[in-house]
């Protein structure tokens, strides 16, 4: 008996070290890797973008507040026990949609995607700072004497057409309309893409189960792993864990590496926006025919507009790949920045709309001369985790509000 204990306890003892010697290994690994010691709480953090981090709560993930749309395709809702408590009556964020303009404000929409709903304010417990409203109540006053009002309408992984259509569908609603976007466009323009640009990001996926068992891809990878990570992060032991980081790092990287389930069917979701092969296989055309399509959304929405009496100013988001010298930590968070090249040719392709009468902007040298840290991932700018606030919205506010006032000829206050 006393032998079958002490083999118990040995084996035990083996297997408590074996799991302290697999821990250790795991921090000097991320140490090397980091150069820093870093926390497994804040590794945990790193399997999702501060917009998705924003919107979730407890074991509650980012796709449990998602909702599906007929028209833009997914929103969020309010619902408990996942649900976010300033969804509106669109599925966005802070204030109602009007059904006719509101008197008592200058009402602007702005679209976009995770960027502009970060601009607008979506924060999940307001108040906290709606940038651009602010900086233009602050500076500047509107066509009809009345306080700004900014709408949130823009949200994570949207492109063009979602703009598009969610304009179109408000448009007798507001006195004007902006756009921030360029970021989310930019994947649908990689050379060899298989797919158009209007092609619905991951999201999609996720509110419509029917599709689902079409194409898992990225996006059932990201759920499966985001589901996995909030249970640890979640779990007393294991949230403190750095193997258990890598644990999950690893299956990440083995699922990405391997081919997107391919289907029989005739009809899919990838195949209702199939690039022809005549096209993918020449990469300059392919790149005309996404640009084409996504000027075509943007002078859509310049046509509603102008047929509607909306004011309206278009926005290229700046990128962490240029216009900015980074700092070690935006290096680390940023991600692969190759896609730089390319994502500065569609900005000057998208410009070319200035000469058919669209006021376009391109904000890529904001941050020029700036040198503290302000991105928080490959793309969203770091804000106050308590107020919200954030010197890289910011500055970027400040800029379109100037570019608005110029354009709508807007009086500056004294």
């Amino acid at each position: 008996m006393k032998q079958r204990i002490f083999g118990w306890v040995t084996t035990l003892l083996g297997i408590v070290m074996a799991l302290v010697a697999i821990e250790g290994t795991a921090i000097v690994w991320l140490y090397l890797e980091d150069g820093h010691y870093t926390p497994a709480s804040e590794l945990y953090e790193r399997t999702q973008n501060t917009y998705v981090r924003d919107l979730t709560k407890g074991a509650c993930r980012y796709v449990d507040t998602l909702f599906p749309h007929p028209y833009v395709g997914f929103v969020h809702h309010g619902n408990p026990p996942c649900g976010i408590d300033n969804v509106n009556n669109v599925g966005l964020f802070n204030d109602d949609f009007p059904v006719i303009k509101r008197a008592d404000r200058y009402t602007i929409m702005l679209v976009g995607g995770s960027v502009a709903s970060q601009m607008a304010q979506n924060w999940p417990s307001p108040p906290a700072p709606k940038y651009l409203e602010e900086e233009l109540n602050k500076h500047y006053v509107s066509p009809n004497g009345k306080p700004f009002l900014v709408l949130n309408g823009g949200d994570g992984a949207w492109k063009e057409p979602q703009q598009f259509i969610l304009f179109s569908m408000y448009v007798t609603s507001v006195d004007a309309v902006v756009s921030l976007d360029g970021f989310n466009e930019y994947y649908l323009f990689y050379p060899g893409a298989t797919e158009r640009l209007e092609r619905p990001l991951s999201n999609f996926i996720d509110v419509n189960p029917f599709v689902a068992d079409e194409n898992f891809g990225d996006a059932a990878i990201g759920w499966v792993i985001g589901r996995v990570a909030g249970v640890l992060s979640q779990n007393a032991v294991l949230g403190h864990s750095h193997a258990a980081y890598m644990l999950i790092r690893g299956i990440e990287s083995v699922a990405k590496s391997k081919d997107i389930f391919k289907s029989t069917k005739k009809t899919t979701l990838p195949g209702l926006f199939a690039m022809p092969e005549e096209i993918r296989k020449d990469h300059d055309l392919e790149f005309a025919v996404q640009l084409a399509l996504y000027q075509k959304y943007e002078r859509g929405i310049e046509a509603i507009a102008k047929d509607n009496g909306v004011k309206s100013a278009y926005f290229l988001q700046p990128a962490p790949a240029y216009g900015k010298v980074l700092t070690e930590e935006e290096k680390k968070d940023a991600g692969d920045l190759s896609y730089g090249e390319l994502y500065r040719r569609i900005v000057t392709g998208m410009m070319t709309l200035k000469d058919k009468g669209l006021p376009i902007y391109d904000l890529g040298d904001i941050l020029k001369d700036e040198k503290e840290r302000l991105y928080a991932d490959h793309i969203h700018f770091m804000r106050d985790p308590k107020t919200g606030e954030s010197q890289g919205y910011r500055l970027m506010a400040s800029r379109m509000a100037e570019k608005i006032a110029d354009t709508w000829g807007l009086q500056k206050k004294p």
